[in-house]
């Protein structure tokens, strides 16, 4: 390369805030993180607030002028919303389909009538994974909650043994595998490959699900052996309708993002030529802003018109699918802030420098500080985007796989140990009418399982590939 081009490079690239040392820039860190932890756990300050308040405060801290920090934050905020927001919006459109035509208890009842006795594990992991993949997961907790409880009253099964592996499968997809908002968020901060890490993510998932979930629920069962609590069977979304849609054409409409995303990867792989036609083609279908466009554009016709939804149904459900999402919105853009104010102030590099001096892989190292920021944040979007921007620096020099192990590093950590000041832990209390005691024996053990076997089987591979 030659002077003159390095000289373009640098004046186009973003000019760090300040270079202050290490030790200001670590206490800047901590101090930003404390004022995030301290607002969202003492002051019960919505997660959007606490970033953007933890954002100033971190460049307060690390000594930048506060104009520079407040760029630095909107435009971390707004190329967040702009790679990932869209995409967000449109898996919520078909998560919200999926769910008021039918299609989800369509899926649930097609495996379960196939599915009995010792299989019924199985079953509602294989459910909670299919119908987690465009999900968020408290819809999904929503969803198939009714389910679970059903199942275990009339089966005669225990709570835990069908509970865990349906909350196990939600989790997994939710914490490793796009287009959930964490995945998305880490990958778009890492530079990440979609198709690769979606490919990865799954490899990961599939062990990952099976021991947090199936084989785990054995003792969970044997540990809190709990009736199914009457007052908690909600209605189910079908109910009221008078048809819905078939198994076949549900299960296609799911996967449909799924597998054009993965074909996309797999023949960048196989033609590696920017230039050939096939190539090109599959760039365009397979990117995640058409992929999920046409997965919502199919299941108009797929899941709405067979649920005989009017065209005015349609619309409204698309308008409410969106509205719950905008909280979800705001705190990963504000992540995005967060992450960005990381970076120009210098945080990066000092990452960057201190996993040489240290000697700590880069997996291992944003794994820690995912779960950190888990521990005493109690989210694991704000753990995944968080970690994210810490660690993003790394990802420079890695391969396109290890890029993606990264992003999957940082979705195990943000899963480890939920506890109380996680929503998911009291909204699983609640649903299955555990106390605190029982539901850290089996909800927090069970993330800590997913958490640690997945970022265990990354570093593993890490080591093949």
């Amino acid at each position: 390369m030659t002077r003159l081009s390095v000289e373009m490079l640098a004046a186009d690239a973003p000019e760090p805030i300040t270079s202050a040392g290490h030790a200001q820039l670590g206490i800047a860190v901590l101090a930003g993180i404390a004022v995030i932890v301290l607002l969202i756990t003492k002051f019960k300050l919505h997660a959007f607030l606490s970033l953007t308040i933890g954002s100033l405060a971190l460049g307060a801290f690390a000594g930048a002028p506060l104009d520079k920090v407040i760029t630095s934050f909107s435009a971390g905020l707004g190329s967040t919303v702009a790679g990932v927001g869209v995409l967000i919006a449109l898996g919520a459109i078909l998560g919200k389909m999926l769910a008021d035509s039918g299609g989800a208890d369509q899926i649930v009842d097609t495996i379960l009538a196939k599915a009995s006795g010792r299989s019924m594990p199985w079953a509602m992991v294989l459910i909670a994974s299919v119908i987690g993949l465009p999900l968020f997961f408290e819809v999904g907790v929503v969803l198939l909650i009714p389910v679970v409880l059903m199942v275990a009253k009339r089966g005669n099964y225990s709570l835990m043994r069908i509970g865990i592996p349906a909350l196990a499968g939600l989790s997994v997809m939710h914490g490793l595998v796009p287009p959930h908002p964490g995945p998305l968020v880490a990958i778009d901060a890492v530079g990440a490959n979609l198709g690769v890490t979606l490919a990865l993510g799954v490899l990961v998932a599939i062990p990952t699900v099976i021991i947090a979930g199936p084989l785990f629920s054995k003792y969970a069962a044997r540990w809190v052996d709990v009736p199914a609590p009457e007052r908690m069977i909600p209605q189910r979304p079908s109910e009221d309708l008078e048809k819905r849609p078939g198994f076949g054409p549900t299960l296609a409409t799911i996967l449909l993002p799924v597998v054009l995303m993965l074909a996309k990867a797999l023949v960048d792989i196989i033609v590696d030529d920017p230039e050939n036609t096939v190539q090109r083609v599959f760039d365009v279908i397979g990117s995640p802003l058409i992929a999920l466009l046409a997965a919502v554009l199919a299941g108009i016709f797929t899941l709405g018109v067979p649920a005989g939804f009017s065209r005015e149904r349609i619309s409204s459900l698309v308008e409410k699918g969106l509205a719950p999402i905008a909280g979800i919105l705001l705190i990963v853009g504000a992540g995005g802030g967060f992450k960005q104010t990381l970076i120009d102030t210098g945080v990066g590099r000092m990452i960057l420098e201190i996993s040489e001096d240290w000697s700590i892989p880069a997996l291992l190292l944003a794994w820690l500080i995912a779960v950190a920021i888990r521990l005493a944040t109690g989210s694991a979007t704000v753990a995944t985007v968080s970690a994210a921007g810490l660690v993003a620096p790394l990802a420079a020099d890695m391969s396109t796989t290890h890029a993606a192990l990264l992003v999957l590093a940082i979705g195990a950590g943000s899963l480890f140990f939920s506890h109380v000041n996680d929503a998911g832990f009291w909204l699983v209390k609640e649903y299955f009418g555990l106390n605190v005691g029982q539901t850290i024996k089996t909800w927090s053990i069970m993330e800590t399982i997913i958490s640690v076997v997945a970022g265990a089987l990354v570093l593993l591979l890490s080591l093949i590939l």
